[in-house]
């Protein structure tokens, strides 16, 4: 379950369909899209990201560099310059029901949980005492992207857009992303918390792997399948997924009247019948991949 939050949301990140012959066309293979038609007087772009991946892995190109130049504004699921947003995440993810972190747990499991994060992520425990039980299972995804030092799409964008001087927009307020991960049943994140803890884990390395090979490959299609086709996280991947693209895209079109922008969001986002590709097309916009 972990892992799999970096394809789907920057919330914790940041704080610490066509038709069936379609989706086997390889001219869908790209993170890279351009966006024009319906009035627009400049192209815009969108980008399919992953908020936490290994150097080696990472996929820049140059026409990724020219579109990012190219664009007036850069837009990111959330406003990640805005430390007022930062604060909102971290006050978010306080646990206000009146439990602690250890409550979640029988004793013995708690001492499995905290010498995991000892020996693992070199912490003390008492760092997330007063954390909901997603926070800990999601630091503990970001600190086990299998290597030492991972880097982030959002945060190098965002780097070169404000040495650009480039305005940095967000499609989602902090609350928003913060609901979503309230759809998640505690208890579901409890039971994964302590597989990882106990080594049980190997399925979810596996779907990693996977899921890494597919976006170096820029292929969404496969990376959209992979994604919807696990049950680690939800039950109900609309709430990830499909009900927030939904509700971007008229946010994007606003965004995209009178600037040219370069939306960048989990690569999750991109594809399927409510992806925001196909989203975008039946809201009357022509995009079509940039290889």
């Amino acid at each position: 379950m972990k892992r799999i939050f970096a394809f789907l949301t920057t919330a914790i990140a940041v704080f610490i369909n066509f038709t069936a012959g379609a989706q086997q066309n390889t001219d869908n293979k790209s993170l890279l899209w351009q966006i024009t038609g319906k009035g627009l007087a400049k192209p815009s772009y969108l980008f399919g990201t992953m908020h936490q991946i290994c150097q080696d892995d990472y996929l820049w190109t140059d026409k990724m560099k020219t579109s990012l130049e190219k664009s007036e504004k850069v837009c990111f699921e959330m406003d990640m310059d805005d430390p007022n947003v930062m604060m909102e995440v971290a006050a978010g993810l306080i646990d206000k029901t009146g439990k602690e972190l250890k409550d979640y747990f029988t004793p013995e499991q708690y001492k499995l949980v905290q010498q995991y994060v000892k020996d693992s992520l070199g912490m003390d425990i008492t760092m997330f005492a007063k954390m909901k039980p997603i926070m800990l299972q999601t630091m503990m995804g970001l600190k086990e992207v299998s290597c030492n030092n991972p880097v982030s799409y959002e945060e190098n964008i965002m780097k070169t857009a404000q040495g650009d001087h480039k305005e940095v927009m967000g499609l989602e307020e902090a609350q928003e992303q913060l609901s979503v991960l309230e759809t998640i049943p505690t208890d579901t994140v409890i039971a994964k918390l302590l597989e990882d803890v106990t080594g049980h884990k190997q399925e979810g390395d596996d779907e990693y792997k996977k899921l890494i090979a597919a976006y170096k490959q820029q292929d969404i299609p496969a990376l959209y399948k992979y994604i919807t086709a696990s049950n680690s996280i939800s039950d109900d991947m609309g709430q990830f997924l499909d009900v927030r693209n939904k509700k971007w895209i008229p946010r994007m079109s606003k965004k995209m009247e009178k600037s040219s922008v370069f939306f960048a969001v989990g690569a999750g986002h991109l594809w399927g019948d409510n992806g925001v590709i196909n989203l975008l097309r039946k809201d009357g916009y022509t995009i079509k991949p940039i290889k």
